[in-house]
């Protein structure tokens, strides 16, 4: 066991190492589940948006001044078309989005305005200072060890997971 592990408290009684891959799962999930409820807080009380806002506004940051289709904006957030028009409505709305004509009436590219785009540098700005703040106690050696594993434990999981033809 490492000097780390006997340091993390055994949620699960002790259980034998054939325990070992829920437990891993079970602190990723928490880790994970930690940092997205924190980030989520404080984009709440900083600029008053949520995380989905968030994210559609990175994802057009990303496309630049083309922007993208909802369909495009839907794949990159994984979520349905739906969402992302429910999305864009509000951040319309907002003013912080605008529509642009696409190659036919059926499909609607959607990027940034110019507030939008100042709007979501300052909360890019706050969003990376507060990440590296929750990893602040991670040396630059953990932090890259972590990153390799996780790297490895993504790479892992791609045979599990892709979806059978």
């Amino acid at each position: 066991m490492s000097p780390t592990a006997a340091l993390l408290p055994d949620r699960l009684g002790g259980a034998p190492d054939g325990k070992r891959a829920l437990r891993l799962w079970l602190r990723l999930l928490t880790c994970t589940t930690t940092i997205e409820q924190t980030i989520s807080q404080r984009l709440r009380d900083t600029f008053d948006t949520t995380l989905p806002r968030f994210d559609m506004l990175a994802a057009l940051d990303r496309a630049g001044d083309p922007g993208l289709t909802m369909g495009e904006a839907a794949g990159m957030l994984m979520v349905s078309n739906g969402n992302v028009t429910g999305l864009a409505a509000r951040l319309k709305a907002d003013g912080l989005i605008e529509s642009l004509p696409g190659p036919d009436r059926r499909v609607q590219r959607i990027r940034l305005t110019l507030t939008g785009r100042t709007r979501f540098a300052a909360m890019a700005a706050a969003h990376e200072h507060w990440i590296e703040t929750l990893f602040a106690g991670l040396s630059d050696t953990e932090a890259e060890d972590l990153t390799h594993l996780l790297e490895r434990t993504k790479r892992s999981l791609q045979p599990h997971t892709e979806p059978t033809p």
